[in-house]
């Protein structure tokens, strides 16, 4: 409130404002300033931990800065994506976070109309023209397959995530089948195998697996969540992990750490991406230039769940 208003006026005026429970209206501030302090983010899912460590340190940032995150899921559908992504430009977001760069050129065609900072996570590439602050899944799962071929596997098979519109899951794939082809082993179809983002769905793909002959003897997960199903089905059939089966993950989230055995998988900064793509939305909202890409290391993280290959 003005200095110059009297310090009784000032008082009344309060005392009404807490009485009558005044809030500044938000279209009207938003209009007189040209800016919402919003920000929009469209996720995958909203059903397991993937992206919640990240997402609550985009929150944080962006309450620092008085910026409300505003959060829609489009399971993992690019329509409904572009749909939710048109309704938070049409409230007037000052900013979009959107994950992974696989979606239609449509899409990115509204972003253009209603030019927008955006910001890609989870992702690293070269060639798009949004700025990308992530790390390279392909690399990162190339670096978990050598490490299970380092324990003297080679009757490995991968259970993926669905990699239509998921460059993610894609790149972990390719960088599994990379490593695997430059020791002379192939990922056929056959040992190649993607399932939803859920406990149920891993546990589901490995009773596929298991009859098969000859059984593999390490299985590549495309996340926890998916390594977590794997090894409580190979458990309630008899299995010991690793003696018997080694399985790995991605991400490290929490149940990579309690699940018994703990989980061997990729450790994922999330609360540092989280950070750093705040901080470049809100760069980029105040008329900074578009910059470099921001590209995180990823580390493997050998717990319990790996294990030599049987003796056969």
């Amino acid at each position: 409130m003005p200095s110059t208003v009297r310090e009784r006026t000032r008082l009344l005026v309060e005392t009404a404002i807490a009485e009558l429970g005044y809030t500044p209206h938000f279209g009207a501030r938003a209009l007189a300033l040209n800016r919402t302090h919003t920000i929009g983010a469209v996720i995958p899912t909203m059903e397991n931990a993937i992206f919640a460590r990240g997402l609550q340190a985009v929150q944080e940032r962006l309450s620092e800065s008085g910026t409300t995150l505003l959060l829609a899921s489009s399971g993992y559908d690019p329509e409904r994506e572009a749909s939710q992504l048109q309704a938070l430009v049409q409230r007037g977001v000052d900013g979009v976070l959107l994950i992974g760069t696989a979606r239609p050129d449509s899409t990115y065609a509204l972003l253009k109309k209603r030019p927008v900072p955006v910001v890609l996570v989870w992702c690293h590439s070269s060639t798009s023209e949004h700025v990308c602050v992530g790390f390279d899944n392909r690399a990162a799962a190339s670096k978990m397959a050598n490490l299970v071929l380092e324990y003297g596997h080679q009757d490995i098979a991968m259970v993926a995530g669905i990699t239509a519109w998921n460059d993610r899951a894609a790149g972990r794939v390719e960088g599994v089948r990379e490593a695997l082809e430059a020791k002379g082993i192939g990922l056929s179809d056959h040992n190649l195998i993607e399932a939803e983002y859920t406990f149920e769905a891993g546990a589901q793909t490995f009773r596929r697996l298991a009859d098969r002959s000859p059984r593999p003897t390490a299985i590549i997960c495309g996340n926890d969540v998916l390594a977590a199903g794997v090894i409580q089905a190979a458990k309630s059939m008899g299995l010991r992990v690793p003696e018997d089966l080694s399985v790995t993950g991605f991400d490290n989230i929490d149940v990579a750490s309690i699940i018994d055995p703990a989980l061997t998988t990729v450790h994922v900064p999330h609360r540092r991406m989280g950070w750093r793509a705040a901080d470049k939305l809100l760069d980029l909202q105040a008329g900074a230039e578009r910059g470099e890409n921001i590209s995180f290391e990823t580390d493997l993280i050998v717990r319990a769940s790996l294990g030599r290959k049987p003796d056969t």
